[in-house]
């Protein structure tokens, strides 16, 4: 028997979901069903799917139900658009990895818009991945990554392995946003040029701007073409309504509007990533600000070490945390995970100092370099750069990150016992 809708507030509860946990433990967010529908709505317009005259579009985002991208897939039917879930590991079988999983599974489901973290790319780009030869993705029309900004040669790969609409390179959809809001501050849109390395437009009713070092009075001024603290200056519909248990609004408050203050005093959202707005109106995404590496003065985000570090074949993934603190001296440290028979000798290392040299300066090249078998990550494939941090200086680990939400939790032993071998 069928019933229809109960009518709610716009503010009604809707869900709880948890942040990714890059920055600590993660966070009970309750959104509310009127911000969130809006949201969903404005992600089918950003993405340029929805229902069409002929077979309409099908929409798949792989994603594990812990990441707010699954609530994003399962949101595109309110556009009229047919959404393709696959479950189980992009990789395959653990004992027999296969990258070649989810483009064979995009092939099967004639999907016309793939997305997946930045993570996933990069693996397939290392594991000599040609996605046309494992079925027909004649229908695939976009290409989407968040999670972690697209390296260069991501978007080279892509564009060399994926079809090409009309005899053009596939667009590419980059997003930014988060959990914390159920949607994005930076996005894509296809009327728009692209230009590899950026997001190419501020999303629909986002005031998002990269904000300098805030003044005496928590005042921060708009940079272009400039890194700065990425911010949104005016309320959006989807943000939180509160965290979950979060007495007097104190976790929230502090997660958010403890740096910038607007002209009578408002707070004002700072979402914690380094940005770049570009001349023409672009975003680029430079890591987390949390995480910042500061040597000798000089600040910067992690992604441009990223990009230097996993160029090198050998290298599958990296994790790079500073420990400065309390006035002591900066001790830069890089974890690299290397394809299985490769280990870290002299030559490999001494090859990876000089690229970070290169791409960086001298300043950046870590104190020291550890071979790992793994890189911990959330479930929405997030480094953990902050936690591992934080487990360094010595923190509980079960103060800083909460392990049924990573996607790799036995990872995080190593890292205790690398912990307790420095103390």
């Amino acid at each position: 028997m069928s019933r229809a809708p109960e009518p709610v507030p716009f503010d009604h509860p809707l869900w709880i979901v948890y942040s990714s946990g890059t920055t600590g433990l993660p966070k009970p967010i309750v959104h509310g069903h009127g911000g969130v529908l809006l949201e969903m709505l404005k992600g089918s317009i950003h993405n340029n799917v929805g229902a069409t005259v002929d077979t309409g579009d099908r929409f798949h985002w792989y994603s594990s139900t812990g990441w707010i991208m699954w609530n994003c897939q399962v949101g595109a039917l309110m556009g009229g658009t047919t959404i393709c879930l696959f479950d189980g590991s992009p990789a395959g079988p653990k004992d027999a990895p296969d990258w070649s999983t989810l483009w064979r599974f995009v092939a099967l489901s004639g999907a016309t818009f793939f997305g997946a973290g930045a993570a996933f790319y990069a693996s397939c780009l290392k594991a000599g991945v040609e996605p046309l030869r494992h079925g027909d993705l004649s229908r695939l029309r976009a290409v989407g990554s968040t999670g972690s900004p697209l390296a260069d040669e991501s978007y080279d790969w892509i564009w060399a392995h994926c079809p090409k609409p009309d005899g053009q390179p596939i667009w590419i959809c980059i997003i930014s946003g988060g959990t914390d809001f159920a949607g994005a501050f930076l996005t894509g849109l296809i009327t728009e040029p692209l230009v590899r390395g950026q997001m190419q437009v501020r999303s629909l009713g986002a005031a998002v701007h990269a904000f300098s070092e805030a003044d005496a009075q928590g005042q921060g001024r708009a940079l272009v073409d400039e890194v700065g603290e990425l911010v949104c200056t005016r309320p959006m519909p989807s943000m939180p309504l509160y965290f979950w248990g979060d007495q007097d609004n104190e976790r929230y408050l502090s997660s958010y509007f403890d740096m910038y203050r607007g002209p009578n005093g408002e707070g004002i959202w700072r979402h914690g990533d380094w940005l770049r707005i570009t001349p023409s109106g672009g975003g680029i995404i430079y890591g987390r600000s949390d995480a910042t590496i500061n040597r000798h003065g000089i600040r910067m985000g992690t992604a441009e070490l990223y990009r230097a570090v996993e160029a090198h074949p050998e290298v599958l993934d990296s994790l790079v945390v500073d420990l400065e603190y309390l006035g002591r001296p900066s001790c830069l440290l890089l974890f690299v995970q290397l394809r299985d028979g490769v280990a870290l000798e002299a030559d490999l290392e001494q090859r990876l100092r000089a690229s970070i040299k290169k791409a960086l300066s001298a300043r950046h090249v870590p104190d020291e370099i550890h071979q790992v078998t793994a890189i911990p990550r959330t479930l929405s494939g997030k480094k953990m750069e902050l936690p591992i941090k934080k487990l360094l200086l010595g923190a509980a680990a079960e103060q800083v990150m909460k392990r049924d939400a990573m996607a790799n939790a036995d990872a995080v032993a190593w890292y205790q016992r690398f912990a307790e071998g420095r103390q």
